[in-house]
């Protein structure tokens, strides 16, 4: 992680690959280990602890990305570099609030805080480093997501409703999208099911603050001009307490998906994802070895 920041260290932007060749050169990596793959034989090895290195000082806050694959020092990594420490490592950066918080997720269980780190069983360490990765996935979707277009964000939505069963067939869907400013607040119309049985009005906005109730009473007001019963209010950012408030006490049916979830349903429905490779976790069949 450190030769990583010394080389952001000039506050300019700096392509991710760039990085990666010149740290290469200045560890004194042999072709061998420039070429050592990961067991799943998708991503080099090398590569792979770089990202992880830029994922690590981004969710503590030393490095940003302006844009895809591109990396940036921030004041906070240039503070660091002013004190020199010797190392950075992960038990340098539980420091910052934001690293710990992105580190935290993991499966509770009864047995949550009676053993320590080093008493977890091969299965709970498997679950925490699967954890730590989508956790890592889902920040960095969400970024994409809040850099794409207003029009490449709308198809994006009707992709993850079909692929969660509404709207019948995705050019069927691809039509409920109006774009542009919407009709009072609605900017779309899908089918609830294949058979259009009943109808779900959508609301689909990138925002930089939180939606506050003012937008969901919009869109509220929008559906009862409408006799509708039901809608779903999607945004790239989060909702107020009082937004939330208001859409759970209203007759209609409101579900609001904040960036967060709007992130989780992608992972969850492989959009803007793709497998890289499977671990199967096997135990032996005591039943095939029962000789009675």
């Amino acid at each position: 992680m450190l030769p990583l920041l010394k080389l952001l260290g000039d506050g300019q932007d700096h392509r991710l690959q760039d990085l990666i060749a010149t740290l290469e050169e200045q560890l004194g990596l042999s072709e061998e280990q420039r070429k050592a793959l990961l067991p799943s034989g998708q991503q080099l090895v090398f590569h792979n602890r770089v990202g992880w290195a830029r994922t690590y000082m981004k969710k503590a806050g030393l490095l940003d990305s302006p844009y895809r694959s591109w990396v940036r020092i921030t004041a906070r990594g240039q503070e660091v570099l002013r004190k020199a420490p010797p190392r950075i490592d992960i038990a340098f950066l539980e420091q910052y609030e934001e690293f710990r918080k992105f580190r935290s997720p993991r499966r509770e269980s009864s047995l949550s805080g009676a053993l320590g780190p080093a008493e977890d069983t091969p299965e709970e360490h498997l679950a925490t480093a699967y954890e730590e990765l989508r956790q890592s996935i889902l920040t960095d979707l969400l970024d994409q997501v809040r850099k794409v277009s207003p029009s490449f964000f709308e198809r994006l939505v009707v992709d993850l409703l079909v692929r969660m069963g509404y709207g019948g067939s995705l050019q069927e869907a691809a039509k409920a999208i109006t774009g542009g400013s919407g009709d009072q607040g609605i900017d779309g119309i899908i089918n609830e099911d294949r058979l259009g049985l009943d109808v779900v009005y959508v609301q689909a906005k990138r925002w930089d603050g939180s939606v506050g109730s003012p937008q969901v009473q919009q869109f509220a007001g929008a559906l009862q001009g409408k006799h509708a019963r039901k809608g779903i209010f999607i945004t790239t950012s989060s909702f107020t307490e009082a937004a939330k408030e208001y859409a759970a006490k209203i007759d209609s049916k409101i579900v609001l998906i904040d960036g967060a979830r709007l992130a989780e349903l992608m992972f969850e429905y492989n959009l803007g994802v793709s497998v890289v490779s499977r671990y199967e976790v096997k135990k032996v069949d005591l039943d095939f070895f029962a000789e009675t």
